[in-house]
Parts: C-alpha cells; sequence; structure tokens
C-alpha cells in the first residue's frame, strides 16, 4: 500500500493495536521497601495515587467518547487491564527518555506541534486523531501531546544510534540502550503490579504504547514474484 513507506518513516501513523509478538531482554530489578508507591524510577517515585490518575483520565475519556452505558462496559473489557499497561509505559517512557539524554538526543516544542499537526491532516481532524489514540493506545486525549513526544524520541535515539528498526541487529542495537538506561535507573517495580523483566515473546509491556508497536515490528517478509 501506498502508506507503508510512511508508516515506517514515522511511527506515530501506525494507528492499528496488535499484540507485540517479542520484545528483547530489558531487565532491571529492586526489592527495596516503597510505602504508596507504584513504581521508582532513577529514585523518582511513580505514586500509586499518580498512576490512579493517569487510569481515571483514561477511564473518564472513554465514557466521554461513547453513546451509553453499554458501549462503555465494553471500552472497559478490552481494557481491562488498563493499569498494569499504563504503570509499565509510564516507567518504559521514562527509561526511554533517559536513553534519549545519554546520546544526546532532545525534543523541540516545534517538532511535536509539526507531528501533531500531520497527524491531524491524516486523520481528519484534532478529535479523530484523540478518538483514535484514545482507542488504539488508551492515551487520554490530554496525554496525546506527550505521547507524540515519545514517538519523536524514539526516531531520533533510533537515528543517534545507527539503529534501522527494520531489521533484527537495528532493533537490537536499540533495545540495549534502553537496556542500559534501565539498569542505571535501577527500576523498581511495586510486585502488585508486576515485575520489571521484559524477555523474548514477553507481552509485559506490549498492548497499549504506540512507538513499542513500531520497534519490535518484524521485518516485512520477501514476497516472491
Amino acid at each position: 500500500m501506498h502508506r507503508r513507506t510512511s508508516s515506517r518513516r514515522r511511527t506515530a501513523f501506525v494507528l492499528s493495536a496488535t499484540a507485540i509478538a517479542a520484545l528483547p531482554a530489558l531487565t532491571a530489578c529492586g526489592s527495596g521497601a516503597h510505602p504508596g508507591a507504584a513504581a521508582v524510577v532513577g529514585g523518582q517515585r511513580i505514586t500509586v495515587s499518580q498512576l490512579e490518575n493517569r487510569v481515571n483520565e483514561v477511564r473518564d475519556a472513554q465514557q466521554a467518547a461513547t453513546k451509553d452505558s453499554a458501549q462503555y462496559e465494553e471500552a472497559i473489557a478490552k481494557t481491562g487491564s488498563l493499569t498494569r499497561n499504563t504503570l509499565h509505559t509510564m516507567v518504559l517512557d521514562r527509561v526511554l527518555h533517559r536513553a534519549a539524554t545519554d546520546a544526546g538526543v532532545t525534543v523541540t516544542r516545534k517538532e511535536m506541534q509539526d507531528m501533531r499537526a500531520g497527524m491531524e491532516q491524516q486523520a481528519g481532524g484534532a478529535k479523530q486523531l484523540e478518538t483514535a489514540w484514545l482507542a488504539q493506545y488508551s492515551v487520554a486525549p490530554k496525554r496525546l501531546t506527550e505521547s507524540l513526544r515519545t514517538e519523536i524520541e524514539v526516531q531520533k535515539l533510533a537515528t543517534a544510534l545507527g539503529a534501522d528498526m527494520q531489521t533484527p541487529d537495528g532493533q537490537a542495537t536499540f533495545w540495549k540502550a534502553l537496556g542500559t538506561a534501565s539498569k542505571e535507573l535501577n527500576v523498581d517495580l511495586n510486585p502488585r503490579y508486576g515485575a520489571w523483566d521484559v524477555t523474548p515473546r514477553s507481552r509485559l509491556v506490549a498492548a497499549k504504547t504506540p512507538w513499542l508497536k513500531q520497534v519490535t515490528q518484524q521485518p516485512a517478509e520477501p514476497q516472491s514474484a
């Protein structure tokens, strides 16, 4: 299709949600007690309250986007692991930001504005983009720009690393950088939400993170004539 090249060039254009088939190893562990914390990343707490607020933002947006209670219940059923997935996404985004910082990568406000404008044009408007991001990735409208910043960070980090994300070697290079950042930050997850241990074929953080879908997407199989 004519959009294939564009979707490879800009991860944010990928608006379909699929399960992640495989993720390279990315581990960090801690055993300290952190009352009230859902996770501790780089010595900074992600509190249970902060996590609940993020989840509630999504639930409120889902309710506002549905026509009746039955449709809302269906949306909830499709995102039953929202709390766990949200926390893993919050942690992984911080790990990504650390890796980007280590590589000298920065993202400007103009880059975010330009990406959002282009995405809105493709989606048919701001509201349509917000609805698509909410449905596909469980990102509340107020968090959309933040999500797009992460998309840009992924692209720029891959470029800085010289990693071709359409190849296994390129993906391995990218995940090695995230693995290093994860260790530097000494990620400590509250056992209530799982363990911070992403191994091959794990679906730990797979569900609703746009850039993860692109990063872990396997190169297309060559087609015979």
